[in-house]
């Protein structure tokens, strides 16, 4: 198999953290996260095989849209630490946040301090006028998120059945 096909997906660095293309190496821990309970009560427990249909389209959507899912690693360790993402769903025009920070790094500040950094890609390489985020009920970190972002609610809006809030932010 030839493996030296690669897209640009860039690199983005924080004080701590370095936000960078998924490695074949990441999907077990990914898989952990979205099969527990706990961790994944607000995105949906998955089993193995749509945890990797998860990762393989986050990646994979970088050549669609130039715009998905970072790994996050914490710097020092090299640890992997979470997921965040700025895309795009099928039929929206705005680009929409969204962050994972696996359970044994809550509560460190990760979420934030990767979100602000994607939010000034979104803005400043990218030139986005906004920037949503999609929050379900409960989801009260996550909120917390997007308010220190900057990002204010807009509406309830529906999302795989399920009735959410948007949190925006323009440019």
């Amino acid at each position: 198999m030839n493996q030296t096909f690669n897209t640009s997906v860039p690199y983005l660095q924080t004080e701590r953290l370095t936000l960078r293309e998924y490695q074949r190496a990441d999907f077990d821990l990914f898989a952990d996260h979205l099969q527990n309970p706990e961790s994944s009560a607000h995105l949906g427990a998955a089993d193995r095989q749509t945890a990797w249909r998860i990762f393989t389209s986050h990646a994979g959507l970088w050549l669609i849209h130039g715009a998905r899912w970072w790994a996050i690693e914490d710097k020092p360790t090299g640890q992997l630490v979470g997921t965040i993402g700025a895309f795009f769903r099928e039929q929206s025009t705005v680009m929409e946040m969204g962050w994972n920070t696996y359970r044994a790094f809550w509560g460190k500040g990760i979420a934030s301090e990767a979100a602000a950094a994607v939010l000034q890609y979104a803005f400043e390489v990218r030139h986005e006028a906004k920037v949503r985020a999609l929050i379900g009920a409960g989801n009260e970190s996550s909120r917390r998120v997007a308010e220190r972002l900057g990002m204010t609610y807009e509406m309830e809006t529906e999302l795989n059945g399920k009735t959410i809030s948007s949190y925006m932010r323009a440019r």
